[in-house]
């Protein structure tokens, strides 16, 4: 029985139901529970919270990865599953913080960098990062870089992404790098960026940790952080 809702999580995660209202990629499924009604049966049928969002909605997400790396998903695909793991977690909030689970990998910052203003990659992102367990604190687009060191410190995060979709912005990463140093926790902060002009040379010359070409990509270096090191830091 509770392999069986799980998988039927799974399956409307790849479908992107968020709940019995949603007609889901393939048609047809009007009035079937959908990703917010499983987890909560899910949850009154006794399984523990933290086995919904690893065997449940993760392993969906991981599923919709595999698909969107083969070709036979795109990026709408990904956003509307992406948009069911975020449903199930607003379930899932109160067990997960009752049971002491929230974020319980680690904190990241998250922040698409000074004088740009686009959010769709940073948010899927965000999505994905807390339905794999990391606590996020997202702040939002056009953020100085100040900002994202000062939030870092203060939250005691052990990660900050970064989103930047022109050219003429993405320079501004490194000057985030430049005020973790001025602060005297780059050494404990790992930082990951992401977005259309950047890429692996870029991280390099700014002095990053790693870059991320998808959502898919980003929460793989998360997790091969987490494995190196460790939690990341503060996850409460």
């Amino acid at each position: 029985m509770n392999k069986d809702l799980l998988n039927s999580i799974v399956e409307n995660v790849l479908q992107g139901r968020r709940n019995k209202d949603d007609d889901g990629i393939e048609e047809g499924a009007v009035g079937q529970p959908g990703v917010t009604e499983l987890v909560k049966e899910a949850l009154d049928s006794g399984i523990e919270a933290n086995k919904i969002l690893l065997d449940g909605l993760s392993r969906g997400m991981e599923r919709v990865g595999e698909k969107y790396e083969s070709g036979e998903y795109f990026i709408p695909d990904m956003l509307t599953a992406a948009e069911a793991v975020e449903a199930g977690m607003a379930v899932m909030e109160p067990y997960l913080v009752n049971n002491g689970i929230n974020g319980s990998k680690g904190k990241i910052i998250m922040a698409t960098v000074e004088k740009d203003l686009h959010d769709i990659g940073k948010n899927l992102v965000c999505i994905m990062l807390r339905g794999a367990g990391f606590t996020v604190v997202d702040l939002g687009i056009d953020v100085p870089a100040s900002r994202i060191a000062e939030a870092a410190e203060e939250e005691g995060a052990g990660m900050v992404g970064l989103s930047a979709l022109l050219n003429t912005t993405m320079v501004n990463m490194g000057e985030v790098v430049k005020q973790l140093k001025k602060r005297g926790i780059r050494e404990q902060v790992k930082v990951l960026i992401g977005g259309a002009p950047t890429s692996d040379d870029f991280a390099k010359e700014i002095g990053a940790d790693s870059y991320g070409k998808d959502a898919f990509a980003a929460i793989r270096e998360a997790e091969k952080f987490l494995k190196a090191g460790g939690e990341l830091k503060n996850g409460s």
